[in-house]
């Protein structure tokens, strides 16, 4: 053959490769309002920077009438390109091949991916809509996933993983978005389930649907399975653009430094934020808003466990995660789920070195049977844990109530803060002035004629002289009580000095996280 006849051939190829399964297939994608793999790179990438890789892989797959059913690619498109200019690496399943479902071939190309992402030191993104594992390769193709399942873990701290599911993820294939850091739903579109409907109706005979089961929005509300909730696919797409600005590419950088930005309003609003009444509930968004650079918090997990806020944010330009007891919401308590979520969001922080803002309003752990029973022993230590493992830059500001353990575990000096602020409003105690009277001056309030008003004195004298911040201030546990309109300002220049912090610890292979 002549070169002319050569490139055309190649030519012609590349046209079959990217006509997936083909125009019909095509068209029922987009009846369901769901983009075709390469249209949903495309949409995610800066323009023109993709690089497809493996193109022309095919499956190796003779039984079952598999070798009449050769696709070019074989239901997985891979690749990299340029997010604001960063290389990422990425792969996105393709489900008019074969329904997305993965084989031998299709997991290769994805484990090259994966290898060449932590040689680079660049964040890895999957996009999710797959049937599964490809039943007419058995066993090889449940070794495909292990392979990607190892590499997830390698990968874990190292570089950035992003998992957007925007279809079908059943079984096996569910555990690779569940270790990844960061996991996008697509409302109404995509799933995620160890078994279907089908088999729990056969195994247990329960009836539940798709998206009752695991459908986005239960994934985002209660499981806690997912990160973010999109309306559609190119909001998503939009979602880890975003997401990655605040990131760096791997642990051995630090995260994209941004122009300043002052926040939107008046910084003595600060000062009127909280209620006179200090057992009554206010939004804490409405303090972070008036702190942060631009008054722009891009808030993770906004659906689960809201008693408490985590996020990304900037303060003077630098990145920061931002850890805030939520008092609209159970009064900000601490409870089995507001502890996973914010132990592992303090756990990536300090894996990709971006330091950690608490703002503690924490009238302590959530009581309860039901709390005991499933383990918040077990939980809250995995909140305690993380806080006292995290070495990155951590600054604490005490806003209102840190009470019982529950002021410990949220970035006390005593598990390592490097800098403790507290407002004048901070209340500071073993727990609240209530159960603390009624412990400590049981004897005078039985005495008293208006019991009432004896308690109601108590309380007042108990806040004054034993739960205030100038007690932890004494004793250096507290670094300095400042204004609120101050705050800013005040942690704008404690980051500044802390910012180069290093911290070593003992050598140890890894330790042992109260999973």
């Amino acid at each position: 053959m002549t070169m002319k006849e050569l490139s055309k051939e190649l030519g012609d190829l590349r046209e079959r490769s990217e006509e997936g399964g083909g125009k019909d297939k095509i068209e029922d994608q987009h009846s369901k309002g769901k983009m075709t793999a390469r249209e949903r790179i495309v949409a995610l990438v800066d323009p023109g920077s993709f690089v497809e890789m493996d193109r022309f892989v095919v499956h190796q797959t003779a039984d079952f009438g598999m070798a009449e059913k050769k696709i070019l690619g074989d239901g997985v498109v891979t690749g990299y390109g340029k997010i604001d200019g960063r290389t990422v690496y990425l792969f996105s399943h393709d489900f008019t091949v074969f329904g997305g479902s993965l084989g031998e071939m299709f997991a290769g190309k994805v484990t090259k991916i994966m290898d060449l992402a932590l040689k680079t030191g660049v964040p890895v993104i999957g996009i999710n809509d797959s049937g599964g594992a490809r039943i007419q390769e058995g066993v090889v193709s449940l070794g495909g996933y292990a392979e990607i399942f190892f590499r997830n873990v390698l990968a874990s701290g190292v570089i950035p993983q992003i998992s957007a599911v925007m279809g079908p993820c059943a079984g096996g294939a569910v555990y690779s978005p569940g270790m990844t850091d960061f996991t996008i739903m697509v409302d109404k579109t995509s799933y995620m389930f160890i078994t279907g409907p089908d088999v729990i109706k056969a195994v247990l005979n329960q009836d539940v649907d798709f998206e009752e089961l695991g459908g986005a929005r239960l994934h985002n509300t209660k499981s806690g399975v997912a990160h973010f909730l999109a309306q559609n696919e190119q909001e998503g797409l939009q979602q880890i653009r975003k997401l990655l600005s605040f990131i760096p590419s791997n642990n051995t950088e630090d995260p994209p430094r941004a122009k300043p930005k002052p926040p939107v309003g008046d910084k003595s609003e600060l000062n009127s934020v909280l209620p006179d009444n200090p057992d009554k509930a206010y939004d804490i968004q409405d303090v972070i808003t008036r702190i942060v650079d631009g008054s722009e918090l891009f808030e993770i997990q906004p659906l689960w466990a809201q008693n408490i806020v985590i996020g990304l944010a900037r303060l003077n330009g630098y990145s920061i995660g931002i850890v805030a007891n939520q008092p609209k919401v159970n009064a900000g308590t601490l409870d089995i789920d507001s502890s996973v979520k914010a132990a592992r969001f303090v756990r990536f922080c300090d894996a990709f070195n971006i330091p950690i803002l608490t703002l503690v309003d924490v009238p302590g752990f959530l009581p309860g049977i039901d709390q005991e029973h499933n383990g918040i022993i077990r939980h809250g230590s995995k909140l305690l844990y993380a806080y006292c493992e995290a070495s990155v830059p951590k600054l604490t500001v005490i806003v209102r109530k840190a009470y019982g353990g529950a002021y410990d575990v949220l970035g006390s000096k005593h598990v390592r803060a490097d800098v403790n602020l507290a407002w004048p409003s901070a209340e500071i105690a073993v727990m609240g002035p209530d159960a603390a009277i009624n412990i400590i001056f049981r004897n005078e309030i039985a005495k008293a004629k208006d019991t009432v008003a004896e308690k109601r004195k108590l309380v007042k004298e108990y806040r004054e002289k034993f739960s205030n911040p100038y007690i932890a201030a004494g004793r250096g546990y507290v670094d300095d009580v400042i204004e609120p309109s101050e705050t800013r300002e005040v942690l704008i220049r404690y980051l500044e000095s802390v910012k180069t912090k290093r911290e070593a610890r003992p050598p140890r292979k890894h330790g042992n996280i109260p999973l």
